[in-house]
């Protein structure tokens, strides 16, 4: 009788190991399991072999399970013929079953859910090598298995959809606060706007005639809100660059007002209608240049963009003490 229930823990503990075990490694996150990596955790190492190909850890998980559970069950029968009478032998194979589904099945693989990260942690290490040592019989499985889940493709381990919902997520738990939100949600909007939607149309530019004088222009330069006034020729398609504000106001206190406004010309960067936001804005940092021409499909001049336009998606306006208006973009200034 001690044999029998000796056999019967050994058994019902070898199940529960493999059982939570298995749970485990379903259930923790590979974003996870590389942020622990990243972050030198001990194991974790081990642990993203496993998760980045999981067949043949878990196809060694269900070996050691079905021989645990099938051989183990086999001796157990064996033992209890001999030491129980006929007539006890279908009231333990029931209790033995009721006791198998609930302390090698459910309750296991519950605890390996609720504490995936330390039991995988714990155990990474240990699979890999029962892994290396199984390899020939892992090999076979898999030489008679592959024509039936063979296929699919690679999976990526999140998508935008994905990461969008998280952020919600996070934010009505309290992880994460509500600006943080919106600027996660715009970040990926950015995406989806172009330079068409953030411009500021031709006619709302200000612009000034490149053969003049800083003089001739002095007004309309004090007049503007913007810190870049566009230079043109005859004509709004002819854009030659843009000028700084600030440069021309210290000209004429340093007495240059008659120097050309060509002088001071500092070339814009062209993009199309279409150029999507989150493209113009690298473009943007690497030239060190915050304005750029947009120009459509015939080489005309739509309007222009500016860097503060796309920031401005991802902060809400930015309004300082000198603009009269939030959005310039859609008032008309010469």
């Amino acid at each position: 009788m001690i044999l029998l229930f000796t056999v019967v823990g050994i058994v019902l503990i070898a199940s529960a190991i493999c059982a939570g075990v298995e749970a485990a490694l379903f259930s923790v996150a590979l974003i996870k399991v590389r942020q622990l990596a990243d972050s030198k955790v001990k194991g974790a190492k081990s642990l993203l072999k496993i998760s980045e190909n999981m067949s043949r850890p878990i196809a060694m998980i269900v070996i050691l399970t079905n021989i645990s559970n099938i051989v183990g069950s086999m001796v157990i029968g064996v033992l209890a013929a001999k030491v129980l009478e006929s007539q006890w032998i279908g009231v333990f194979s029931t209790v033995f079953t009721l006791v198998i589904i609930m302390f090698s099945e459910i309750i296991p693989k519950t605890l390996g859910e609720r504490h995936n990260e330390k039991i995988s942690l714990l155990v990474a290490r240990p699979i890999l090598f029962l892994t290396k040592l199984m390899t020939p019989i892992i090999w076979l499985i898999e030489k008679v298995t592959n024509p039936f889940t063979k296929g699919g493709g690679e999976e990526l381990t999140t998508n935008e959809s994905e990461i969008r919902y998280l952020a919600k997520v996070g934010e009505k738990e309290g992880v994460i606060e509500r600006d943080e939100l919106a600027m996660i949600q715009a970040v990926f909007k950015l995406n989806d706007l172009n330079a068409r939607d953030l411009m500021t149309p031709r006619v709302s530019m200000t612009c000034i005639d490149a053969g003049q004088t800083i003089l001739e222009a002095k007004q309309k330069v004090l007049d503007s809100q913007h810190s870049r006034i566009v230079v043109t020729n005859e004509s709004r398609d002819d854009v030659k660059g843009f000028v700084l504000k600030s440069e021309l106001l210290a000209s004429i206190v340093e007495g240059k007002g008659e120097d050309k406004i060509c002088d001071h010309l500092v070339k814009p960067l062209i993009v199309s209608e279409m150029d999507k936001a989150d493209a113009i804005l690298p473009m943007f940092q690497k030239s060190r240049k915050h304005l750029a021409i947009v120009k459509d499909e015939f080489s005309g001049v739509s309007g222009l963009i500016t860097l503060e336009d796309i920031v401005e998606e991802l902060t809400g306006e930015i309004v300082d003490e000198t603009d009269e208006v939030e959005d310039m973009r859609l008032q008309p200034i010469g």
